[in-house]
């Protein structure tokens, strides 16, 4: 992470638990001047994790906060199956995946007990128990810190495991997108371990229902073309998807 970087991720907490901050409390707090807080707070605003206002930023509105994993499983079921179905239709044996946590990711682990010779690697305990007896997947789980609700695993020891391995391709689900604002995520001891997945593998498919479009949650994880394949369902905003397809992104409508 360069010293920007590290610069706008605390810009972001510290408008987040104040409410807001001004130009010149920033600029005093890291010895920068007012010219590069300004910068800053314009490409956090374009990427909609504050809110400019005069002289300074304001937090935007936060989203709802989720429901836990298992919970989420029920809701938009049939669009999460056939998002799931189509996603692990692009699974093909002998591959190694990552299958990170989420409901609709669940639901793509379900749909790859038949694969011969398939390694997952999964930072989600629910993932791994999925395919605990299948056999012709072996799982490999990272250890860490665990996040109930999510039933999986974030921080350090998450990160460092990562570095262990690698992967022909990476399926994540997500909690916001936008394409100004890419993929973001409002649980930020989760940012780092989500930032480090992504570099491990070549291939990002997303899987998405409708419900993640045009949302920002408070945390930047990466911007959309960093997407290989979107999966998702025929209620998902249109003019996105058809910006997406723009940007050379492959995009699979269920």
């Amino acid at each position: 992470m360069t010293l920007k970087d590290e610069r706008l991720r605390i810009i972001v907490n510290r408008v987040r638990e104040s409410g807001r901050s001004t130009v010149i409390e920033l600029s005093n707090y890291f010895d920068v001047s007012d010219i590069t807080i300004r910068r800053d707070l314009k490409e956090l605003a374009e990427k909609g994790l504050i809110r400019r206002e005069h002289g300074g930023a304001i937090y935007p509105v936060d989203m709802p906060d989720e429901p836990p994993v298992i919970q989420r499983m029920l809701q938009n079921k049939t669009n999460k199956e056939r998002i799931a179905r189509a996603a692990a239709s692009l699974i093909k044996d002998n591959e190694t995946v990552f299958i990170g946590s989420g409901s609709t990711a669940t639901y793509v682990a379900r749909h790859l007990t038949t694969r011969q010779n398939l390694t997952v690697i999964t930072n989600a305990v629910n993932i791994a128990h999925e395919l605990a007896s299948t056999d012709g997947v072996t799982i490999i789980v990272l250890g860490g810190m665990l996040r109930a609700s999510e039933l999986s695993m974030v921080g350090h020891i998450t990160e460092q495991a990562l570095q262990e391995v690698r992967m022909d391709k990476v399926i994540i689900g997500v909690k916001a997108l936008s394409i100004k604002a890419g993929i973001t995520n409002d649980y930020l001891p989760e940012v780092v371990t989500d930032r480090k997945i992504l570099e491990m593998g070549s291939e990002l498919i997303l899987v998405a229902d409708y419900t993640k479009f045009g949302k920002v949650a408070s945390a930047y994880i990466a911007p959309v073309n960093r997407i290989t394949t979107l999966v998702t369902d025929r209620q998902a905003d249109t003019t996105m998807l058809d910006e997406m397809r723009t940007m050379g992104i492959e995009v699979i409508v269920t």
